[in-house]
């Protein structure tokens, strides 16, 4: 079994970031990641808010990361983490795929979408229930479609189903958006997309596929049932850190120092799997870099 100086799990923006930076300190690291690289990036339309590059789709910029990490020899393997072991220096990483030996490991697991937990939205996953609008968009053209969520992620994914769908209702529990003010202009300036307000879902139901949405007016109380064939859901994030002993905060965000080490020595976590607040880009890159640069300092024993 070798031995790496840094293994990291997770291979978003935090987790590639993260594998630039500490092959660049020609340190030898592993990034294991469970599905595919650039996360949930991957699946972004168009990112117009990254700092030097005015516009670019999520499948290129997680691309970019993946070839400029390994330009610098980052070794990746596909493989899911199901725990971390600490036994004297080194920490022991289990996985589906066997064990790997580190002598420190920055978790960059990022975080999954939050559910509804409503009656018919497991059954209907996949047949009208989607939590990804360019994944699944396209299946939705000519279609009337309701977004439900008032963050950026909901807006701007609104406004990318609204190229095709013939109708956009996005749904939203209060009475304002917590959307940037730019994706909140653009939203309301767009004749597809309209607002349904103080409303939650209760139900979705339907045949086969879905065919309609139970609506909640959270002020009256009164319930109404809504026509609509599709339902994409952005009611905010669970981190992927059940496999991680760890201090953590009631939501499952891994608790980290100013170094970004966890609550056990050598261990590192970055990006969205350790604080609901960000959820950019930008920042996960940031704080993956400084997890690798802390990394770095542990084992010259600097911190």
């Amino acid at each position: 079994m070798n031995l790496y100086d840094v293994i990291i799990i997770g291979g978003g923006p935090a987790g590639l970031a993260a594998g630039i930076y500490t092959r660049r300190a020609k340190l030898s690291s592993l990034l294991l990641e469970k599905t595919i690289l650039g996360g949930q990036v991957a699946a972004a339309d168009i990112i117009e808010n990254y700092p030097g590059i005015p516009e670019i789709t999520g499948y290129e910029l997680s691309k970019r990361l993946h070839e400029q990490a390994e330009k610098f020899g980052l070794e990746i393997r596909y493989a899911e983490v199901t725990g971390i072991r600490v036994e004297g220096d080194k920490k022991i990483v289990l996985t589906n795929d066997g064990k790997y030996e580190g002598k420190a490991v920055i978790i960059a697991s990022g975080a999954e979408p939050g559910r509804l937990n409503v009656k018919g939205e497991k059954e209907f996953i996949g047949k009208g229930v989607s939590y990804c609008a360019t994944c699944d968009g396209p299946f939705f053209t000519g279609k009337e479609v309701l977004v439900i969520g008032g963050g950026d992620s909901a807006v701007t994914e609104a406004l990318f189903l609204s190229k095709a769908a013939s109708r956009v209702h996005i749904v939203h529990r209060r009475d304002k958006l917590r959307a940037e003010k730019i994706n909140e202009e653009k939203a309301r300036a767009n004749r597809t997309i309209d607002f349904i307000w103080n409303t939650v879902v209760q139900e979705i139901a339907g045949t086969n596929v879905v065919e309609r949405v139970l609506l909640k007016d959270v002020k009256t109380g009164q319930i109404r049932e809504f026509k609509v064939d599709g339902v994409f859901v952005y009611v905010g994030r669970k981190p992927n850190t059940e496999f991680v002993d760890l201090d953590k905060a009631p939501a499952g965000y891994i608790k980290t120092s100013n170094a970004y080490e966890t609550s056990v020595k050598g261990i590192f976590a970055a990006g969205d799997c350790t604080s609901p607040l960000w959820k950019q880009i930008v920042t996960a890159i940031g704080e993956g870099a400084k997890a690798a640069m802390s990394a770095e300092r542990y084992l010259e024993g600097l911190i």
